[in-house]
This record gives structure tokens, C-alpha cells and sequence, in this order.
């Protein structure tokens, strides 16, 4: 036999490969390749969609490409996600991983910085000058109150006289165990009649404090289709269709203020308990508010504050909804949540 191609007795194009066949030869088109006419031409892979993300082509072959924040699978072809998390994602203090990216956030008391990765400490102190009753000290990552020579802190934020209350008022008991009347001896002075045990709330309800009274309130406030799952949280199931146009639970609050305070006026910050990949926070005053006299003020994308808008007089009280919308787009996912803050207005500022 005669080996044409060796010996380039054939006729074969540039384009084209030589295979040697006993008494004869035979032009094929390489791998990659096929044939138009005389020539072999080259196969466009990508048009056939091989690839998962981008397609490169080559002379004879293909390349896949995946978008930032994927890695070719095993097959060479399909994309999977890259951890950035595991891989040194600049991220100060934590690190979220999610499909295609990753987000940075920040622990408590502190705010993600412009960058997007490192945090700044938040000066609560800066945004009101009523977060404490006396005087409020920036720490990093949270702030701590001080209160004056004589007065000792009270549930972290007020100041109570360290004498004896002694007399210093006289209450009346009204239905259900809200106060019908009060008098205080100075306007500087409150009674904790749920601390000292002077109140007449039942076993089956809770004493609450407020300034220049007190109010006994259910210990179970779940109201269907909620159900209690802690001491002031009632949680809506999944499982009830009831539920599908419900925030998913509400949380019960109550803080009391006082009367005349200079506007507009920082009274209480919302905190979001739980931090979700990719997923945004919104938050609203969903009922409660129908004079306008607060408003909601968002920090960052974990917290909020809620805002006096106007000067008010007590004795009053508002039952305000606060409600976190939680949004992901990526996922088609939205959920909320309601705070229900009450909030007692007593008749003599401190």
C-alpha cells in the first residue's frame, strides 16, 4: 500500500485531514469542523447553547465562562456558586453568602460603612438626646446610661431615687386595673407599684409600669388566628390559611413617656432579631397612627427608630403596630412582622 498522505500524494485542502486507506486515502474535516463545499468550516458550539452562562469559540472547540461569583462545575460547563464567605470575603465583621454574591453586615451597634465591607461604630448618643433619662454614654457597638449623684438606673434607660418612696403617692384602683387616679407629690417622682407589689393585678395578668401609673394587662394577648408561644409573642402557624395575609407574629411592648417633650423626638428603636442573605428590611407604622403624631425613621437596613412628630399631653395612650417588611427579589420572598408598642403618656414631664 501506498500511503498518499505521508507521502502528500493527495488532494486534500489545507482545511482538511488526510486518513490513509489500503490502495486509497480519504479527506475528512478535523473535530470541530465540517464540511461546506470543499472546505471544512468551523463549528459555532456556542449557537447550540453547550454552555450554562457565556460561551467563548474557538477554532475547532469552545470555551464556557460563568459570571462573577460562579465557578465551572465538573462538567466544565455548568456554573455553581462560589462561597466568597470561605474564600476571604473582606467582610469585617460577618459575611453572608448567597447565590452569585455575598453581603457584609454588621453586628449590633454598628452600621456597614459605604464601602460595603467594614463597619463603623453607631453613636446612639448622636441621634436623640432621649435615649436616656439623664445622660447617655457612646461605648463601641452600644451605649450605656448614667444617672446623677442620688439616683440609681432603672431598667437600663430612667433614673430612680435611691430613698424610700415612702407615701409619695396615693393610687385608686379603676375596672380592670388601670389607674383612675395619682398624686404625685413632685413631678419628678414615680411609683413602681409592679416593683414594690402594691399593684392588683390577678395571676393571670401582668403588671405594667408607667409613669404616674400602672396597667394590668392578659398574660396571654394571642388573638386567632395566633397562638402564644412566649410571654408577649404571639406567632401566626404557616399551616393556617388564616395566616397567608398575616404578619407572621407580633411581638407586645410598652414604654411610657412624658408629656410636653420637645419635638421631633427619638422615643424607641426597632431591631430586627434576625439577618436573612440578600434580603432587605422595610419598616412602617402599620396602625395606630391615624393623627400623624409619630413617624418612622430607618438607621440602616436592620433598625429604626420611631420618631414623636408632635408635642402630646397625657395622661394618654397609643397601641402603635410596627411592622418590618422583609423583601428578597432574588427569591420572590416577602414576610412581616409587627412590634405592637404601647405607649403610655404620663401627665407630668421629669
Amino acid at each position: 500500500d501506498v500511503d498518499e498522505c505521508a507521502q502528500a500524494l493527495h488532494d486534500c485542502r489545507p482545511s482538511q485531514e488526510c486518513h490513509n486507506l489500503p490502495g486509497s486515502y480519504q479527506c475528512t474535516c478535523p473535530d470541530g469542523y465540517r464540511k461546506i463545499g470543499p472546505e471544512c468550516v468551523d463549528i459555532d458550539e456556542c449557537r447550540y447553547r453547550y454552555c450554562q452562562h457565556r460561551c467563548v469559540n474557538l477554532p475547532g472547540s469552545f470555551r464556557c465562562q460563568c459570571e462573577p461569583g460562579f465557578q465551572l462545575g465538573p462538567n466544565n460547563r455548568s456554573c455553581v456558586d462560589v462561597n466568597e464567605c470561605d474564600m476571604g470575603a473582606p467582610c469585617e465583621q460577618r459575611c453572608f453568602n448567597s447565590y452569585g454574591t455575598f453581603l457584609c453586615r454588621c453586628h449590633q451597634g454598628y452600621e456597614l460603612h459605604r464601602d460595603g465591607f467594614s463597619c463603623n461604630d453607631i453613636d446612639e448618643c448622636s441621634y436623640s438626646s432621649y435615649l436616656c433619662q439623664y445622660r447617655c454614654v457612646n461605648e463601641p457597638g452600644r451605649f450605656s446610661c448614667h444617672c446623677p449623684q442620688g439616683y440609681q438606673l432603672l431598667a437600663t434607660r430612667l433614673c430612680q431615687g435611691t430613698g424610700c418612696p415612702g407615701a409619695a403617692g396615693r393610687v385608686v384602683s379603676g375596672a380592670g386595673g388601670l389607674m383612675s387616679g395619682f398624686q404625685p407629690l413632685s413631678p419628678d417622682t414615680d411609683i413602681d407599684e409592679c416593683e414594690l407589689g402594691t399593684h392588683q393585678c390577678s395571676e393571670a395578668q401582668t403588671c405594667v409600669n408607667f409613669h404616674g401609673g400602672y396597667r394590668c394587662v392578659d398574660t396571654n394577648r394571642c388573638v386567632e388566628p395566633y397562638v402564644q408561644v412566649s410571654d408577649n409573642r404571639c406567632l401566626c402557624p404557616a399551616s393556617n390559611p388564616l395566616c397567608r395575609e398575616q404578619p407572621s407574629s407580633i411581638v407586645h411592648r410598652y414604654m411610657s413617656i412624658t408629656s410636653e417633650r420637645s419635638v421631633p423626638a427619638d422615643v424607641f428603636q426597632i431591631q430586627a432579631t434576625s439577618v436573612y442573605p440578600g434580603a432587605y428590611n422595610a419598616f412602617q407604622i402599620r396602625a395606630g397612627n391615624s393623627q400623624g403624631d409619630f413617624y418612622i425613621r430607618q438607621i440602616n437596613n436592620v433598625s429604626a427608630m420611631l420618631v414623636l412628630a408632635r408635642p402630646v399631653t397625657g395622661p394618654r395612650e397609643y397601641v402603635l403596630d410596627l411592622e418590618m417588611v422583609t423583601m428578597n427579589s432574588l427569591m420572590s420572598y416577602r414576610a412581616s412582622s409587627v412590634l405592637r408598642l404601647t405607649v403610655f403618656v404620663g401627665a407630668y414631664t421629669f
